[in-house]
């Protein structure tokens, strides 16, 4: 059978039960495809042997009945997730060589489910960037084209390699993070469908730490079904990390019913930002009316403190990052520089940290050092906490008042080329978030979801943010907006 690596998680699913086709076959036309695909940098750390094996216990696990759902099925694993015995470096040369002795508790979910590790995904340097071009390991390419263009395109980030390798169906699906839209980014660049649940719904054990009050796991894949497959397997509570939830885990799939009738669906007027593309402007506008078609009752809503949500932001961000990335010092793990004769543990640290970093972790851990420091704590980072807590506010009014779900864009733009913002001021990349930041600030979970093209053929994404815990209930809108889009597009084969 041709293309398997082109199936969804749920007609995987359904193949394999049925004894159509086995998940070493599966797993095998996904390891040629990653071999053809080195043009887009996606997979940075292989690990067929591991597959295979993996596979072939599946494939027991399926012929002796009861089999969980998403067993046999190959999936890319972003490098920020520790994956014992594999490179996992973050994206970052501070981390090179490191091969964890334990598993995050998510992949180890994963496994546990019957899943197969086809590799590691590049991703931007310790998940800070919006264009995966600050990895260690070079950018991704996405691998959709503008029009004739040839020109190299970003695929978002900072799970940009889960989002190149999903879309050119080099996997199944990809585990993702998402601090500030790193999941839902790069989901609506290249056209797949990816969601940031509650946090606290995944475990961050064995997840390499960014900004520890923001960052939340998740599945990015080729459908909403699947996104709702795939995350059950990872959500779960989990004692190793304070910040998990102590709640079952509803089956979502189920939650996929399709009917949204009566549902409040609320549009947020501070959400229409100036200069906003026309194309984003009518997409948004499409969505509204496919979801009122669909029998919801579209509500115009106010979220006031919403202009203050990137500023914030990029000041709570930095600072946690700036904590938990002192650990890279040289000493346990990792790079460690050469020293010369006479310099001591001091200059070992300076130096370790100068060369492993890249410009953007440097920027950010000096930011953030800078708003914690005596004489700016208060200036700065305890400000933004109160910002923060006003922003979950408006969000907790909003749904008290009977809102069940937002819908946004996802985006500001299509995907931009490769190197098109190299020399811009990093505050217009850090623009790319200004949909998504809230979110993650607010706790809440956000799914993104392709609904069109823009005029350069090029994929565009919506945005729906749900009521803290109700992922299923979130699923099943997006499910909606998935059906009514029909958006079935994907990228012309170049790589």
């Amino acid at each position: 059978m041709s293309e398997l690596n082109k199936l969804t998680i749920s007609d995987a699913r359904a193949k394999l039960r049925a004894g159509d086709v086995t998940s070493v076959e599966l797993t095998e036309a996904c390891l040629k495809t990653i071999e053809d695909a080195g043009t887009l940098n996606a997979f940075v750390h292989h690990t067929p042997e591991i597959a295979l094996d993996q596979a072939k216990a599946a494939d027991a696990r399926i012929a002796a009945g009861n089999a969980p759902d998403m067993c046999g099925i190959p999936l890319g694993i972003k490098d920020l997730f520790c994956t014992k015995g594999v490179p996992s470096q973050a994206g970052s040369a501070i981390l090179s060589g490191f091969r964890p002795e334990y598993e995050s508790t998510i992949t180890l979910q994963l496994w546990d489910s019957g899943s197969i590790m086809l590799g590691k995904l590049n991703m931007d340097e310790f998940a800070m960037g919006s264009s995966n071009e600050t990895s260690t390991y070079g950018n991704v390419v996405n691998p959709w084209r503008r029009g004739n263009d040839d020109a190299a395109l970003t695929p978002g980030g900072s799970s940009g390699g889960s989002a190149s390798a999903v879309a050119a169906d080099l996997c199944l699906a990809a585990t993702g993070t998402d601090t500030g839209g790193s999941i839902r980014q790069p989901a609506a660049f290249v056209g797949i469908t990816g969601i940031k649940p509650t946090y606290g719904r995944c475990s961050r054990w064995g997840v390499v730490a960014f900004a520890s009050s923001l960052d939340q796991a998740g599945p990015m894949t080729k459908s909403v079904r699947d996104a709702a497959i795939m995350l059950a397997a990872m959500s779960g509570h989990d004692p190793k990390d304070s910040t998990s939830a102590d709640l079952a885990v509803p089956d979502f799939e189920a939650a996929l019913t399709g009917d949204i009738r009566g549902k409040k669906i609320g549009i947020p007027k501070e959400y229409r930002m100036d200069g906003m593309p026309d194309e984003i402007e009518k997409l948004w506008a499409d969505g509204t009316a496919m979801l009122r078609d669909a029998g919801a009752e579209i509500v115009d809503i106010s979220l006031p403190h919403t202009k203050y949500a990137l500023p914030a932001y990029y000041v709570i961000a930095p600072a946690e990052a700036s904590s938990n990335l002192a650990r890279y010092d040289g000493v346990r793990y990792g790079h460690r520089a050469k020293l010369a004769k006479g310099e001591g543990i001091d200059d070992m640290y300076e130096k370790t940290r100068a060369e492993g970093f890249g410009p953007e972790v440097q920027r950010r851990v000096m930011i953030g050092t800078y708003v914690l420091s005596a004489g700016f704590y208060d200036a700065y980072y305890r400000r933004a906490q109160r910002v923060r807590t006003l922003i979950k506010k408006d969000f907790e009014n909003v749904f008290d008042a009977g809102i069940e779900a937002i819908l946004t864009p996802a985006t500001p733009s299509a995907a931009f080329g490769l190197g098109e913002m190299a020399d811009a001021d990093p505050v217009q990349m850090y623009l790319n978030d200004v949909f998504t930041v809230t979110v993650n600030l607010a706790g809440l979970p956000g799914i993104a979801v392709p609904a069109g093209l823009d005029k350069q053929g090029l994929p565009l994404g919506l945005q729906l943010i749900g009521r803290p815990w109700e992922e299923g209930d979130l699923l099943n809108s997006a499910y909606v907006l998935e059906q009514a889009a029909g958006f079935v597009s994907k990228p012309g084969k170049w790589w």
